[in-house]
């Protein structure tokens, strides 16, 4: 019977849960998927640094590749960082193979905007000689299973994958004027700050469940998510339409992603320690 009307009606179905303060898969409203991060060589081994990160079913990939290249002559002594969030139809049913679509796209910008805002890396950091020579950061997010929330996978693979990388050493021969790469000695990045997402599904304008399924976020009148720092500064609030919020919820969710950047933070930290040569 549950099967039928939880297809007929999808959200009285999900009310009915709500009402008793849990979900159809037996979490409580403010509680996160398991959440695991795998680091480095098992991930990708053709770039330089490598994550994968599961949010319950939600499972993303980030690779980073550095490449040399010249600086822009507006900021001569800055590097680049260059954001990619993948959706491929492979994922889920919901996308289509070809050019990326507006949820892609979406996803691509929020990353690109936490990395701005968190100044989680200094690009200044990237230049290695001014005026000529400096780092790109290519930084590839690929959705490989979508069940929802691909916010938080996203920025949380990111980190973890800047927090993987190392880069050679590079030094410019002064006489010849090119470049020298030292794979031999290798650096890692320096990661000034550590931005993580925490994503809320509103349903029925007014309340508020954390870390949402695919079928929460197609049932619910909005999201919202905050991305805040390992001081608890606030670095973003992402809120694409749907339902407003009052000033309350919106603090309300702000003393949640401050718990939560504990969690996460703590479980990059033992992975990262698991992980470094003995």
């Amino acid at each position: 019977l549950s099967v039928c009307f939880r297809t007929v009606e999808p959200l009285e179905y999900y009310r009915r849960f709500l009402k008793e303060n849990c979900r159809p898969d037996g979490r409580e409203l403010g509680e996160f998927r398991a959440t695991t991060v795998n680091i480095g060589k098992g991930s990708i081994t053709t770039a330089d640094g490598s994550a994968l990160v599961k949010l319950g079913n939600t499972t993303v990939i980030c690779g980073v590749k550095a490449e040399l290249a010249a600086p822009a002559v507006d900021s001569a002594n800055k590097g680049y960082i260059v954001p990619n969030v993948e959706l491929p139809s492979l994922c889920s049913t919901r996308f289509r193979s070809g050019p990326p679509g507006e949820e892609a796209q979406a996803a691509s910008q929020f990353i690109a905007d936490v990395i701005e805002n968190s100044q989680i890396i200094a690009k200044e950091d990237l230049c290695v000689a001014n005026g000529k020579l400096a780092w790109v950061l290519y930084c590839d997010i690929i959705c490989l299973d979508y069940d929802g929330n691909i916010l938080d996978a996203s920025a949380f693979a990111l980190l973890a994958a800047l927090k993987n990388v190392q880069l050679p050493s590079v030094t410019i021969n002064e006489e010849t004027g090119l470049s020298e790469v030292n794979l031999k000695q290798k650096n890692p990045l320096i990661i000034r700050k550590h931005p993580v997402a925490t994503s809320f599904a509103i349903f029925d304008d007014t309340l508020l469940i954390v870390d949402p399924t695919a079928e929460e976020e197609d049932l619910a009148t909005g999201t919202v998510t905050i991305v805040t720092d390992e001081e608890g500064r606030l670095c973003s609030v992402h809120k694409p339409g749907g339902s407003p919020l009052t000033g309350a919820k919106i603090q309300d969710c702000i003393t949640r992603a401050v718990t939560r950047h504990k969690e996460v933070k703590k479980l990059i930290d033992k992975v990262i320690k698991s992980v470094k040569p003995k």
